[in-house]
Order: structure tokens, then sequence, then C-alpha cells
């Protein structure tokens, strides 16, 4: 697969002319850019659950809209919402496809960094109950606060996101959410147009007081066909912690973006 990856990624670079917009790819390590993306990341697990037996897929389709709202400041709207399908998390679940639960994201940004060349956004994190199985969402409702910094200087992206969600409403047979969501990253951008990146996407959960922290190892290529753009994105993640009910150790990130500059 790796291979097939690589050989992909190679044709689509030598078809391109290399003046590949470096600010493009930028933009595109920016969570709070005024561009409109829609990434369909896909993420493999395995050893997931408490007998380390199960697997699961995630695709998370992700489209990225920025509004105007005045002359000064953007509204950003990040959308989560996962495809997921998984087999034998617990002794005896069977297999689940379908909707997981969505989260809905909003950030109040200015359009221009501040004098330091800070970029930031406030705003509200929803949870939706979208999920189609019991296995695959929590049957709550939840809303909590989220924010972003970042600054870029040279070919550097350096910042973190977070947000928390409280549950307010849904089902008295679940468990309440009550989780701090951490994704700190660094982004490096080539001339040409590729990207390497590391991260985490920490969550921890209040109630249990467990850690899931993925830690991602990412590389990138932005490439055009015909008029359109595009970014691919590949890279392995590693479970530096995670809860008995996890996945365990490493797993894989395949990432296709269609991009729509203004």
């Amino acid at each position: 697969m790796l291979r097939c990856f690589a050989l992909l990624v190679a044709l689509l670079a030598a078809s391109v002319p290399a003046l590949a917009d470096q600010d493009l790819a930028k933009k595109l390590s920016n969570p709070v850019s005024d561009l409109i993306s829609v990434p369909f990341q896909g993420n493999w697990d395995n050893r997931v659950g408490p007998i380390e037996g199960g697997r699961r897929f995630t695709l998370n389709i992700q489209p990225v809209i920025p509004i105007s709202i005045s002359d000064d400041w953007n509204l950003i709207s990040r959308t989560i919402l996962p495809v997921m399908s998984q087999e034998a998390i617990f002794p005896g679940s069977g297999d689940q496809t379908g909707l997981g639960d969505t989260v809905q994201s909003a950030f109040f940004s200015p359009k221009e960094p501040t004098a330091g060349g800070v970029t930031w956004g406030v705003g509200p994190v929803f949870l939706l109950p979208t999920a189609t199985e019991p296995l695959l969402g929590t049957e709550k409702w939840g809303a909590g606060p989220t924010g972003v910094v970042l600054k870029q200087a040279g070919p550097w992206t350096i910042g973190a996101l977070a947000n928390h969600i409280w549950s307010f409403a849904g089902s008295d047979n679940r468990a309440d959410v009550n989780n701090t969501f951490l994704q700190p990253f660094v982004a490096y951008n080539t001339p040409t147009a590729w990207t390497f990146a590391i991260n985490t996407e920490s969550t921890y959960n209040w109630e249990t007081e467990q850690w899931n922290v993925p830690v991602h190892f990412l590389v990138s290529k932005l490439f055009q066909v015909g008029k359109q753009k595009y970014q691919v994105q590949a890279g392995p993640r590693y479970y530096a912690e995670s809860p008995a009910t996890g996945a365990q150790d490493w797993g894989f990130r395949l990432t296709w973006i269609m991009l729509f500059p203004k």
C-alpha cells in the first residue's frame, strides 16, 4: 500500500509544474485560513478494544468553509462527519458500519495576523449524535468552547487547536461526555509545495480519567489536475497512550483534499 501511494505521489508530482503554490500549501497548515477545502481523511487502526482483537476504519469528511462577516473578521466553519466500519472491538460485539457522531466547530478569526504575526480564532463547538449504530457514537448532545492559535514564519507553521465538550442531553443509559481535545502541530512547507508535519490529536476523558494520544507523522503534496487543485497526505500514527477500549500501537492515515482557492 505504501509503495502504491509513493508511486501515485511521484506521478502527480511529475505531471505538475514545480510552481505548485507554496502559499496555498501554507494555508492548508492553518486551520482558520480563508480557504475552502474538503478533506476526506482515512484512518486505519488495529488492535482495538480490551482484548486488542478489533479493527476500525474511519473516513472523516471534513469540509472547511470560511465566511466573511465583516471587513476584519471571518467565521470559519469546520465540520467532522465520520463514516466508520469496525469489527470485534468488544468480545461478541460483531461488526458495525455507518455514521459516527458529528463535531461542528465555528471559529471567529481576524482576517489579518496580529502585529506579532500570530493568527487565532475562538468560538463554539458542538457534538451532534448522528451515529447510526450505538457502538459508533455517544448518543449524547454536547457543546463547549474551541480555540486555535498559530504562527507562520518562513516555511514553518507552529500552533495548537483545543476544545472541550460537555454533554447536556441524550440517552440516560450512556456515559456523560466530558472531554478535552488538544492538537499541537508543527508543519514545514517546501518551495515545491511538499509539507512535512507532526501533530497529536489527544483527548482526555474526565469521566474515566484516561488519555488517548495518537501521534501523527505526515507528508503532504499539493498538485493540480486540469484546473482543480488537490493535496494528498499520508503517514503513520502511533498511540503513545490509549484507554483499554481504544486502539494500540500503530495505525495509518491517508487523506485526499479538494481545494477551492479564491
